[in-house]
């Protein structure tokens, strides 16, 4: 079951990439789209708990570090059984 679904902008600010990478990860299966079709951009989210975070400045929240690509999800269930 999915946690927050978020929009891709979102996304991307919290893994410190832009939105070609996150759509790139959800193609290459490192990450699940949900369909929201009540969306008027594009209509799919994504599970916050699936996006790697970046570290930030607290004061500032300039992006420090990117969040590091997640594994493909099939292959991350092997590992953790």
């Amino acid at each position: 079951m999915p946690g927050l679904l978020i929009p891709i902008d979102l996304a991307a600010h919290v893994a410190g990439h832009p939105e070609a990478t996150i759509r790139r990860w959800a193609c290459e299966g490192r990450l699940t789209r949900y369909k929201d079709s009540s969306r008027r951009k594009n209509g799919v989210l994504y599970d916050i708990d699936e996006i790697p975070e970046a570290k930030r400045d607290r004061d500032t929240l300039k992006l420090i570090e990117p969040g590091a690509t997640p594994p493909i999800i099939e292959q991350a269930s092997l590992l953790a059984a």
